[in-house]
């Protein structure tokens, strides 16, 4: 092979990764890169508005579709600008690759120059400085093999002028595939299995809680047997919203964003198994959600503390899905199976699936509408095999209480509390899983904040439909300072017409004041091309029961 600049031998490393999908804004530091790769067999590049958005769209792409999620941007602002997204990415354990350009090695002055390692480092990403031509494609290697082996995001600083350099074509590329040890499933120790079995026979009420290490070693069918086994009910967390919908025994999500049928079960079961779950704060509720219950955690790498807080007492160390027949055989040898328990299970989970999630009474101002209502009017209307984004914000409680979608078919990243994601997590979505329908469920606050990837979507015809739960204003601070007894003004912007600024970025857009509309909007969503924004205009008085908690403690 000829001789290659390095910008060209570096995009062929990115490929031989199974790098098929790209999100980037160009600039200085990273287009000949971006161009190489862009002009690449097989390479999907999408052309962002705003760098945050770039690093976002990625951090969602690889969330649904568990490759690695890339990203470019150029040095200095370029890279400043992806701050928040990358802390998210690094808070949610998602890997990624940033291909960034850094100041050039051999100027003396570049007016764009910044020290990055420091700021991404800060972030909880890794910061890895290819300044050796001979050793640059084994920082990409690097950087491939940390994403994957680590779960967190890379950023990869390349100098602008040694890019240009040229290098032979004859290099062989290590993937990192080629370096990542094959070990296989683990297996747990017996004397483990036995303690977690001895347990669980000693235990009258259990909750088996499956988390996002169940649904990625395929473990949900395990616990859907052990809760079958042991008269148990079956929760989720909230990444993994529906890994349980389709069996009698669920009971939805776990948490803050627990249904209140859900929160007495947990108030009254005396274990909780906890498989592949890290139970964070909130999915404990900061500790509330089942203070009395003994806890067993199923897990490839189980924590003894996480975030402030011990999160169980028994322990068995193994990859869940492993982990959790081999407790199931323990407990048949037992003769354990079917014994009974002291709830009645499937009555409780036909409870949460029939009644609201939440019965407070609110008088909402004529023309607004609830936002529990909203939500319940686009669960019966959108069809279940459509892909769904939860955006942050308060907003999102009420968009969380969808029933009957396959954890497979939702997205939410919500580690870093940030909001101002959810067009740009809708968008990797849609990369993810090209052909199929993203309904993204987000509040007017967030929204408003990357508006003008609207344009990013029209360009590249991404079927979206985003629900707007506009009660204009940032809701959860809102709530906050009338609680506190302060004036509310500085978080209030009044709702507007998100559908005319649809419009205006060549979309469908429409305000919805009523309820009844929403079956008609969608027939006619379904029925055109492209993507659509539904502004539905909901009243600020309806507190969600996550936000009635806080305020109360």
């Amino acid at each position: 092979m000829p001789d290659v600049p390095l910008y060209q031998a570096l995009a062929n490393a990115f490929v031989a990764e199974g790098v098929d999908t790209l999100f980037v804004l160009t600039g200085d530091g990273n287009m000949h890169w971006e161009a190489a790769m862009s002009q690449a067999a097989g390479v999907t590049s999408y052309h962002v508005r705003h760098e945050h958005c770039a690093c976002a769209m990625a951090t969602a792409y690889a969330s649904v579709s568990g490759k690695v999620g890339v990203a470019s941007v150029t040095c200095g602002p370029g890279l400043t600008q992806i701050m928040t997204a990358l802390a998210t990415a690094a808070s949610a354990k998602i890997p990624l690759v940033v291909f960034a350009g850094e100041s050039p090695l051999h100027a003396s002055w570049y007016n764009q120059h910044i020290d990055q390692a420091p700021l991404v480092k800060a972030t909880g990403a890794h910061y890895i400085q290819a300044h050796s031509i001979p050793r640059a494609l084994d920082a990409v290697t690097d950087a491939f093999y940390f994403a994957r082996t680590r779960r967190m995001p890379v950023v990869l600083g390349v100098p602008l002028d040694m890019q240009r350099a040229i290098v032979s074509g004859e290099t062989r590329y290590r993937t990192s595939a080629e370096l990542i040890p094959d070990m296989g499933p683990m297996a747990p120790n017996p004397a483990y299995v036995a303690r977690a079995a001895d347990r669980i026979m000693a235990a009258r009420n259990i909750v088996v809680l499956g988390g996002r290490g169940a649904r990625m070693a395929g473990a949900a069918a395990a616990c859907e047997h052990l809760a079958e086994l042991c008269g148990g009910l079956l929760a989720e967390t909230l990444p993994v919203r529906g890994l349980f919908d389709r069996h009698s025994r669920s009971i939805g999500v776990a948490g803050g964003f627990s249904h209140q049928v859900t929160r007495q079960a947990f108030a009254e079961c005396d274990l909780v198994i906890a498989v592949g779950a890290s139970l964070t704060h909130h999915t404990v509720d900061g500790g509330k959600l089942f203070p009395h219950a003994t806890v067993i955690q199923v897990d490839a790498n189980p924590l003894g503390i996480n975030q402030g807080r011990q999160i169980a007492g028994i322990f068995v160390r193994a990859d869940c899905k492993t982990g959790l027949e081999a407790i199931i055989a323990e407990l048949g040898r037992a003769g354990q199976d079917g014994r009974r328990a002291g709830w009645d299970a499937e009555a409780l989970a036909r409870r949460v699936r029939e009644e609201p999630a939440d019965e407070a009474m609110v008088s909402v101002e004529q023309g607004l509408l609830d936002p529990r209502a909203v939500v319940s009017a686009l669960e019966q209307a959108l069809p279940e095999d459509w892909q769904y984004v939860n955006a942050s914000g308060h907003c999102s409680y009420f968009s969380a209480q969808m029933r009957g979608r396959s954890a497979d078919d939702f997205l939410t990243i919500r580690e870093f509390g940030a909001i101002g994601n959810g067009l740009c997590y809708a968008v990797g979505a849609a990369a993810a899983k090209p052909g199929q329908t993203v309904v993204l469920i987000d509040g007017d606050g967030g929204f408003l904040m990357h508006v003008q990837e609207l344009e990013t979507v029209r360009r590249y015809n991404l079927p979206i439909l985003a629900c707007i739960l506009n009660d204009g204003a940032f809701g959860s601070e809102i709530h906050k300072l009338r609680a506190d007894g302060l004036d509310d003004g500085g978080a209030i912007f009044g709702r507007g017409d998100l559908g005319r600024i649809a419009r205006g970025f060549g979309l469908r857009g429409a305000v919805v004041t009523d309820v009844r509309q929403v079956p008609t909007v969608l027939k006619d969503f379904k029925a055109g091309a492209g993507a659509m924004v539904l502004d539905c205009h909901i009243s600020d008085q309806v507190v969600s029961p996550t936000m009635r908690r806080s305020l109360l403690r």
